[in-house]
């Protein structure tokens, strides 16, 4: 995992004059877009579209020191005008690419490296689950890719799920886990805004063919699963979980993840406030 990580790196490196997708990006790698995109996350701290925007900026910077004129600069690294261009570097570094060259003001972002380093053991409770094929059967709306904090536009999805839709799904579900889940998947492969969104499904697993024009459905072929449960405040503990399954168990463990949707639960604690059992579920295979 590490060495694909470094891999990518290179290739944003030897890129970064180009016009670089997620998905050109995540083929590079040889994983699943959305996959790649936490994976990048819970390892760096930085999305990966921060993360070229950073590096991107500190070579035009680099590049304006050099003497070279700011139009240049900004078309060489994709901004399709002087505006935009000085924009994004007053945000970035605080001062104007006309500073860079009266003064001589710098501001650096250096390339990443992954590298392996053990400062104490994390203990993490999983279980290797084999499922049939199956179908996802919700109901779901496009959502901002959100990986820390609640994400408002998943909690008006929940609120407009109507009686009739609720009784549909119980009706449906006929397979473990027998909750209510959510299923992130479809995300946004370029960089073409600040955030890109994903589809967000709220629903029930099922082996039922028929299901009503009410519900949105996901069909998933058989597959592996490996299934982090968790406890304790939410949603801290949950995200929590989901940094360290990318961040320290993928990167030291015998699978790989798979291109199918990863999926969740959460069952609120009534005897505590904020507090919540929850499953991360993660579609692998063995390396």
């Amino acid at each position: 995992m590490l060495n694909e990580l470094n891999r990518v790196i290179d290739y944003i490196e030897d890129h970064m004059t180009d016009e670089l997708s997620l998905e050109s990006i995540a083929e590079y790698a040889g994983i699943h877009d959305f996959h790649f995109r936490k994976i990048f996350f819970y390892l760096s701290g930085h999305t990966l579209n921060e993360y070229i925007k950073n590096r991107k900026l500190s070579e035009a910077n680099k590049d304006l020191l050099a003497g070279e004129r700011v139009t240049d600069v900004a078309f060489k690294y994709g901004y399709q005008s002087m505006d935009g261009f000085t924009r994004a570097f007053k945000k970035w570094s605080g001062f104007l690419p006309s500073d860079v060259i009266k003064k001589k003001t710098r501001k650096t972002f250096p390339k990443l490296s992954f590298i392996i380093t053990v400062t104490g053991g994390t203990t993490m409770e999983f279980r290797i689950e084999d499922k049939p094929a199956f179908r996802f059967a919700g109901v779901s709306k496009r959502v901002p890719m959100q990986f820390e904090g609640v994400n408002n536009e998943i909690v008006k999805l929940a609120r407009s799920i109507t009686e009739e839709q609720k009784k549909e799904m119980h009706s449906l579900q006929n397979i473990a886990p027998y909750e209510i889940v959510n299923v992130s998947y479809d995300a946004d492969a370029k960089f073409l805004k600040e955030e890109g969104d994903l589809t967000h499904l709220i629903g029930v697993l099922t082996t039922e063919s028929e299901v009503s024009e009410r519900l949105d459905t996901i069909s998933v072929e058989p597959g592996t699963w490996a299934v982090f449960p968790n406890d304790g405040p939410f949603p801290a503990t949950l995200q929590q979980t989901m940094a360290n399954i990318y961040a320290v168990w993928l990167p030291s463990s015998s699978y790989e993840v798979i291109d199918a949707p990863s999926f969740s639960f959460t069952k609120m604690d009534g005897q505590k406030p904020d507090h919540a059992y929850s499953e991360v579920w993660i579609p692998v295979r063995k390396k």
